[in-house]
């Protein structure tokens, strides 16, 4: 979408829709992450095929709660932390609700540190002359000296063509494992469409926490949507008809860019879950902190053969680095945000805040390479941001109906249909949340 599109040329049918959101759906809906490469492949070789079912219905819930949090944003301007802002409750300063956003935050440091974690030991596997300590430090250095002099786009385009590829590569492994020992069968199906859910639930609620859309994304996307000009293009909320016409046409560009982003990721999701189960889990292999790369490596060796060691080395490295890169972006501008949402800083000027997101992508890389090297254990550091964006989700599921039935002007107002799925998609989230929490607890309890 053109910063410049103006309300006039809002978009009234799919194909206007498509042309105008050009290499934007590319780079937003085609990007795998930690989620799917490493949490995803983990779950399905600890389990198999059981939650074959889950997987699909994890990615397809939030894309309810992704859609009402945009379109508070397209039609309000506000960002998602003010948004959150509006969530009635206790307020210590600001809402409850952004208090626990600030802790799932803080622990989506420890994500990215794991994924850095995942980079040393594939640059290690392929015989990068240099500790993973070293390693580590240097990616860091590298990722802030990219952010600080501005070169996002330049690294945005060349890790999402190289994503896609692989993306591609690993819908082509499901394939082609069919031909095979570790061919899918009728009975692995059956198992995976049959509902039932394993007695320990933390790898599967870890990886609903970041599967597809996760609870951070969810909460980057109405920057997103802002950055892009979506709420500039429908301007002012002045209740005409005309500002109403200029509404609908972008929400529908909002809700077409979300759905056809959920049948790409959705598919990525389920070609890595699937190859886990049918490799990992009947090698008996456990995606651990010590083997995680050379495990996850046999969902291509065993598929295409010795020699796609390297598609996967590359491909890996690609996933974890463009993620790393885009969530520390992201990160920078959300707490630059934060700071003045809490009160902690006030912007001057536009500049002025180019000056704090800057000092935060200096900032950011330095803890995130801090938590590695103390803590090391990539796999750990991944489930740590991952269950915390489970833990996130319900809460975004209550704010996405509280702004449906109270934040949604007049003439845009959903019919009984999306209301309903939006109730179930919120109602289904709180039901995983609660299940975590209770099978967690319960152990404990004498």
């Amino acid at each position: 979408m053109s910063e410049t599109s103006s309300p006039q040329n809002a978009p009234t049918h799919a194909g206007g829709i498509l042309r105008q959101l050009g290499p934007g759906l590319i780079i937003t809906a085609t990007i795998v992450g930690s989620g799917e490469l490493i949490v995803t492949p983990k779950l399905g070789a600890s389990i198999g095929f059981t939650l074959l079912w889950f997987i699909i219905v994890g990615c397809l819930l939030k894309v309810f709660i992704q859609i009402e949090l945009g379109r508070h944003t397209v039609t309000a301007g506000a960002t998602a932390l003010e948004t959150m802002n509006l969530m009635p409750g206790p307020r210590l300063r600001v809402s409850w609700l952004l208090w626990v956003w600030a802790t799932m935050f803080a622990a989506t440091f420890f994500q990215v540190a794991g994924m850095l974690g995942g980079m040393a030991s594939i640059l290690s596997l392929a015989g990068f002359p240099a500790s993973k300590t070293v390693i580590g430090i240097g990616i860091g250095a590298l990722t802030a000296v990219l952010l600080v002099v501005g070169r996002y786009r330049l690294v945005e385009v060349a890790s999402t063509w190289m994503v896609v590829a692989f993306t591609v590569c690993t819908m082509v492994a499901v394939i082609a494992l069919q031909f095979t020992p570790y061919a899918i069968t009728t009975r692995h199906l059956a198992e995976g469409f049959s509902f039932n859910l394993p007695s320990s639930f933390t790898v599967a609620f870890a990886a609903f926490g970041v599967i597809g859309v996760g609870a951070s994304e969810l909460i980057y996307y109405p920057y997103w949507c802002l950055e892009k000009g979506y709420a500039r293009s429908v301007g002012p909320a002045d209740g005409t008809p005309a500002w109403a016409d200029r509404a609908r046409g972008w929400l529908r560009v909002l809700q077409t860019d979300a759905w056809l982003s959920c049948v790409i990721y959705t598919s990525a999701t389920l070609a890595f879950y699937l190859l886990g189960a049918a490799i990992l889990h009947e090698k008996k292999l456990d995606v651990t902190n010590a083997d995680m790369i050379p495990t996850l490596s046999h969902m291509y060796v065993e598929t295409f053969g010795g020699w796609s060691l390297w598609l996967f080395l590359i491909g890996a490295a690609a996933v974890l680095y463009s993620t790393i890169f885009g969530a520390t972006a992201a990160n920078t501008r959300l707490l630059a945000d934060a700071l003045q949402v809490f009160g902690l800083r006030h912007y001057a000027s536009g500049e002025d805040r180019q000056r704090t997101v800057r000092a935060l992508c200096v900032l950011l890389p330095v803890s995130w390479t801090l938590l590695y090297l103390l803590f090391g254990s990539p796999v750990t550091l991944v489930f740590i941001g991952a269950v915390a964006q489970g833990l996130m989700l319900p809460f975004l599921a209550v704010l996405a109906l509280i702004l449906n039935h109270r934040h949604v002007a007049a003439p845009l107002r959903t019919g009984p249909v999306w209301r309903t799925c939006l109730w179930l998609s919120a109602a289904s989230m709180v039901a995983v949340g609660a299940y975590q929490v209770v099978t967690t607890v319960a152990p404990l309890l004498p």
